[in-house]
């Protein structure tokens, strides 16, 4: 396409998004486009804000469900170096929208920076962990984030200060911003004792949690004074199916998706897992997983 011009060698058609989310289903996306640096996507974003061209971005696609009809428009994976990068100067860290959260959490650790290693566990990129507000118990992203380095709705490079920005439960009031970089003010601590406190964590989680099952996905967010999982379970939930997406049978609040699983498989048990709360235990429960 013309509105393309320039960007020919970052901007395909047809791919299939399957392979780029933790579920590994779904249809393609119209164009797929693998900026290489911010001026890049920048120019992109402009480009389709321009013609009304609807843009997504695409992280590491641990909490996204893709229809099998794909996305129309542009899906845009900022993956390269620009956005991945993890730099620690003092006791500030600046992380690309696209570091893996592990990757920042383990650098933060090893350079004696204590706060992150609560998240330890939480899959996905530093740029989704900020979008969804990812937290772990009373642990929030938010609590550590003092900027911000995203591109805007109109295709504008813009740095955003922590009072600037409007973090809630598991949301920060972004909308579809692309996230370049986030910047974290960290205390000083001692490595060795971050270490022992983040492996703690980590076994915790893996006792509780399928952190180590492949194509899963966490649904509901925790309803106010209490937990989805626990919800979901007294509504006995677990291992239930719809053809090939099942819910945990570790955790009610993770599906994962078995061979030959659809998104309409993973649609359909979203809803019956939802209405079965309602009826069940009477908790309404709000969905957190993403869907296109």
């Amino acid at each position: 396409m013309q509105i393309f011009s320039g960007l020919e060698e970052i901007v395909r058609s047809g791919e299939p998004l399957a392979r780029h989310t933790w579920l590994r289903i779904g249809g393609e996306a119209e164009f797929f486009a693998e900026p290489h640096d911010p001026d890049q996507l920048a120019t992109l974003v402009a480009r389709c804000a321009e013609h009304d061209i609807p843009l997504r971005v695409l992280g590491r696609g641990s909490n996204l469900l893709v229809r099998d009809s794909g996305a129309p428009g542009v899906v845009v994976r900022p993956l390269a170096e620009a956005f991945s990068s993890v730099l620690v100067r003092e006791q500030t860290v600046i992380a690309g929208g696209a570091a893996p959260l592990s990757t920042l959490i383990a650098t933060s650790v090893r350079e004696g920076l204590g706060g992150l290693e609560n998240l330890v566990g939480i899959p996905g990129s530093v740029g989704g962990a900020l979008h969804g507000n990812s937290g772990a118990g009373s642990v929030a992203f938010a609590e550590f984030v003092s900027r911000v380095t995203l591109v805007n709705a109109v295709g504008e490079i813009e740095t955003r200060d922590q009072e600037e920005l409007q973090f809630g439960y598991r949301s920060s009031g972004l909308g579809d911003a692309a996230v370049v970089s986030v910047e974290f003010e960290l205390d000083e601590d001692d490595p060795a004792e971050l270490t022992r406190h983040m492996q703690k964590l980590w076994i915790l989680k893996r006792a509780n949690q399928p952190v180590s099952e492949e194509n899963i996905c966490c649904v509901f967010k925790d309803p106010k004074g209490g937990s989805a999982a626990q919800v979901l379970d007294q509504a006995g939930l677990k291992g239930m199916r719809v053809g090939g997406a099942e819910v945990s049978d570790r955790h009610a609040n993770f599906i994962i998706a078995r061979d030959k699983a659809t998104s309409d498989d993973v649609m359909r048990l979203i809803d019956l897992m939802r209405d079965q709360a309602l009826d069940r235990v009477g908790e309404e429960l709000e969905q957190q997983l993403v869907v296109w």
